[in-house]
């Protein structure tokens, strides 16, 4: 026997398969999670631990050390909360922000190839799209 459904039951059937993730991209989504917060805990754990590197950009951006100690913070606490899935969007946010920044600052006090930060401000904003609310 042939099952007619109406259109309510079409509808309400696109809209389910647009809510509900398919397996493949929860694991997409928690692969990138990952790649991301290793990113964010190597490079915030370099300005944290006060790497050469980071300490001459850092003097070189003018602020001040204590701004590579907050971008550090806000790198690691952003990587972490990726992790936690309760918490993964806001830690994409903060990351989201935090990378336009670095983005930014690149191309306005830095100079310099900004691809790596606008490499991570993609995946970060891919991830906080993946993981908005709902």
């Amino acid at each position: 026997m042939i099952e007619v459904k109406g259109d309510a039951s079409i509808m309400s059937d696109i809209a389910m398969s647009r809510t509900v993730p398919g397996k493949g991209l929860k694991v997409t989504v928690w692969v990138l999670q990952i790649v991301a917060a290793v990113a964010f805990l190597a490079a915030g754990g370099a300005k944290l631990s006060g790497a050469p590197e980071m300490v001459a950009v850092f003097e070189k951006v003018g602020v001040g050390q204590w701004f590579r100690y907050v971008t550090g913070g806000l790198e690691i606490v952003g990587a972490v909360a990726l992790l936690v899935p309760r918490f993964a969007f806001y830690g994409a946010a903060l990351l989201v922000a935090v990378m336009a920044g670095a983005v930014f600052t690149h191309l306005v006090v830095l100079g310099g190839n900004p691809a790596p930060a606008v490499v991570l401000l993609g995946l970060t904003g891919a991830i906080a799209w993946m993981r908005l609310p709902r």
